[in-house]
């Protein structure tokens, strides 16, 4: 077991640094994100030579406003100049990311190494060290409600949605012992864990799973990963077999499985469900909730940053603040006040300095909700809208509807097609649109191959007939945000 795994040391005390923050008050966690920025602005003009550039004439503690923004497309054509460790090179990070057998295990013997997904039409690749990499283990471990409280409010909200919140504990007013004890539960008899989702690449979900499973050999056994891709009947056989009390996955996917549920094929002892990845809508929340008869709570996380904020018991997301900086912006790039609705966010990762990520563009849109949250945490409450992609309902064979979730779809087309910069139509029951972003359209063998795979993966899942039509001619469709949503169902396209 190298450092990068754990280091007891560093672990304990960004534990404790962690735990403090939230006695010390809002004060407390914006000294704390001074601090950290100013040293991560020296620190990147120092040892990077693609932020001295930007940085140039700045001092270390010139307000965000004042910096650059910087987005995927350009960390990517200077990957080498973007790092600390000149060990670390684009071509070195790529033949270890080619290997999926390698998620979750050190690059170099020091850095964990995360991909995107590639929404924004370009995959992006992540590298983290082991700073990071202890600060989102002491985020997830002590910044998430127990499930006692989830449970309870899970409760109010498939009932009655004016019902009483949970009462706290004065004595633990964040559930920190509460969040111990979870993780410490995971080694019990009791807990068998399932993630759910792509699991054919180093995806910081998978990677963080098998980085769990290597750091903690006991929970090797009750931990497993089930492929998103899988048709769905192979799925709920494996999930029935492995029967998970604890099951990790996105909305879209947890909404597919309650469907199941409530057919009755689908038949898991859940206590917990976690979800990430998508926005978590209320009917969706209580949809799942209701089929699966558990508590149902939330996270936002990303590549950049794993645990960007996570739910407390009131069902709020608050913001890491801490550790992270998220700044809502408008078309233009220029802050929004808080209560309203961004264009955009820039993120800047207060932990990571072997990849220093400052003011980069994530995309989501975001909303800083103004005052302070009733659970009388000091971090901000958020609201976030992510990736909105719908599932889609196709024709099985004998007419049975099938369905096919977003990610799974914009997997294959990255993974086996080579294509980012896409969006799906619906425009019928078996009938599929195609049109692709401005690059992509200038592969001319593109539409053939993303015709290819879309057909195979259809009928692997139980559509046999799907067609794709070809609409590269056509614009990609945007929102009001401007933004493109890759999956759209056919109640919705145009």
């Amino acid at each position: 077991m190298s450092l990068i795994d754990f280091d007891p040391w560093l672990s304990a005390r960004t534990a404790m640094d962690v735990l403090a923050a939230l006695h010390e008050g809002p004060e407390g966690v914006a000294s704390r994100q001074r601090r950290r920025l100013a040293a991560l602005l020296g620190h990147a003009r120092r040892h990077t030579r693609l932020h001295a550039e930007r940085l140039q004439g700045l001092p270390d503690d010139a307000p965000l406003a004042a910096l650059p923004v910087l987005d995927k497309a350009s960390l990517m054509a200077r990957f080498d100049d973007s790092v600390a460790d000149p060990a670390l090179t684009l071509a070195e990070v790529r033949a270890f990311t080619a290997d999926p057998a390698r998620a979750g295990t050190p690059l170099l013997g020091r850095y964990a190494v995360w991909e995107s997904s590639g929404t924004s039409g370009l995959a992006g690749l992540f590298v983290q060290d082991a700073e990071a990499l202890a600060v989102y283990d002491a985020l997830e471990a002590l910044r998430r409600p127990p499930p006692v409280r989830t449970v309870a409010r899970a409760a109010a909200r498939t009932t009655t949605p004016e019902a009483a919140p949970p009462q706290f504990n004065p004595l633990d007013p964040f559930g920190m012992f509460d969040a111990w004890g979870r993780w410490a539960a995971l080694g019990s008899a009791g807990d068998r864990w399932a993630f759910v989702g792509a699991i054919d690449g180093h995806f910081a979900s998978q990677a963080s799973v098998q980085r769990l499973r290597r750091l903690n050999p006991w929970l090797a056994g009750r931990m497993r990963s089930f492929s998103i891709l899988q048709p769905l009947p192979a799925l709920v056989q494996a999930l029935n077999d492995w029967a998970p009390t604890v099951l990790a996955t996105y909305p879209t996917a947890a909404s597919m499985l309650a469907d199941e549920v409530l057919r009755g094929t689908l038949r898991l002892p859940l206590r917990e469900l976690l979800t990430g990845g998508e926005t978590l809508g209320e009917t969706v929340r209580r949809h799942v909730g209701t089929a699966f008869g558990c508590s149902v709570h939330n996270s936002y996380g990303a590549s950049e940053f794993l645990t960007i904020a996570a739910e407390c018991a009131f069902g709020r997301l608050h913001l890491n603040a801490d550790w992270v900086i998220l700044e809502p912006v408008d078309a233009r790039g220029r802050p929004v006040a808080a209560g309203e609705l961004s264009h955009g966010a820039l993120l800047t990762n207060l932990a990571n300095q072997v990849q220093p990520l400052i003011r980069y563009e994530i995309g989501d849109r975001v909303r800083l909700l103004p005052g302070r949250c009733d659970c009388g945490s000091p971090l901000p409450a958020i609201e976030v809208l992510g990736r909105h992609d719908d599932a889609l309902h196709l024709a099985g064979h004998d007419g049975t509807p099938v369905t096919l979730l977003p990610l799974a779809l914009s997997t294959v087309l990255e993974d086996d097609a080579g294509i980012f910069d896409f969006q799906l139509l619906q425009r019928g029951p078996r009938t599929l649109a195609l049109r692709l972003g401005t690059g992509a359209a200038a592969d001319v063998d593109a539409v053939a191959r993303c015709r290819q795979v879309l057909v195979a993966f259809a009928r692997a899942q139980g559509v046999p007939s799907l067609r794709v039509v070809d609409e590269t001619a056509e614009p990609l469709q945007r929102g009001r945000s401007g933004k493109v949503q890759r999956v759209v169902a056919m109640r919705q396209a145009r």
